[in-house]
């Protein structure tokens, strides 16, 4: 089989050096995103790239890009006279406890909440069958918009079943968590709930409101919250600013 020309070689190893390129400033953004939010950097100005280069082993071009990457997700932005400053804090969201927004970020500022829809509607057949309801049965539904001292934060959409979720009609919903009122009204703890979570480009309307760009990736929580006897109380949407949140837990392995 006869050799493949020099000539025709050289583009294609140009485009594997690219990409381990790319490949390093990745991976070496992630190493940094993870400084970054944990806080490691006193000031939060990072060291000179000559500095991060040593401390990492990597070259200036890998470290550039690297910043270019964080600077995409508006986490860090260049100042002149400074340097590379971060710019976006990310607050935490424990994934391991159930708890409303208020009580996860208390230690990080005041939540209060825009209510943006109250009332009665028709259950659609998903949303009745996952509160274990009949089909066409009314719901309360609650929308709104949380901020976390006067930042828009996320964009929650609650359904609850009317005999339990009529009774939030009365209540203050601006200013204290769906969770804690609950607990009130039915005179004990909750129980768990179920999740999931993913990341979903944001609507026009979620994108407004959220004031976040257009098309913009949101961190969407759907979550079933349940009594202690099981029954579903709660069904949530959750759309989180992904560039103003952080998901985390701690998990443990059984066999």
């Amino acid at each position: 089989m006869p050799a493949e020309p020099a000539s025709a070689a050289r583009p294609v190893a140009a485009a594997r050096r690219r990409r381990l390129r790319a490949d390093r400033a990745r991976q070496l953004a992630d190493l940094l995103r993870h400084q970054i939010l944990a806080g490691g950097f006193p000031g939060g100005v990072l060291p000179l790239e000559d500095a991060l280069a040593a401390d990492y082993r990597a070259s200036r071009n890998t470290v550039r890009q690297a910043l270019d990457l964080l600077r995409g997700e508006r986490l860090v932005e260049r100042r002149a006279g400074v340097g590379t400053v971060v710019v976006c804090e990310k607050y935490p969201h424990g994934l391991d406890r159930l708890q409303g927004l208020a009580e996860t970020l208390r230690e990080h500022g005041r939540v209060t909440n825009e209510v943006r829809t109250v009332g009665p509607v028709t259950a659609s057949g998903p949303v009745a069958h996952r509160l274990g309801l009949p089909e066409h049965t009314d719901v309360l539904c609650v929308e709104r918009l949380r901020r976390l001292d006067g930042l828009p934060l996320s964009l929650d959409l609650s359904y609850l079943p009317m005999d339990i979720g009529g009774e939030l009609l009365g209540c203050d919903l601006e200013n204290t968590d769906v969770f804690r009122l609950l607990e009130e009204l039915t005179g004990g703890p909750l129980g768990h709930a179920e999740i999931t979570l993913e990341a979903v480009n944001a609507d026009a309307h979620s994108a407004a409101v959220l004031q976040a760009p257009r098309g913009a990736a949101v961190l969407m929580l759907e979550r079933l919250t349940c009594l202690p006897d099981g029954r579903p109380v709660d069904l949530e949407f959750i759309r989180f600013r992904g560039d103003r949140i952080t998901m985390s837990g701690l998990l443990r392995r059984s066999i």
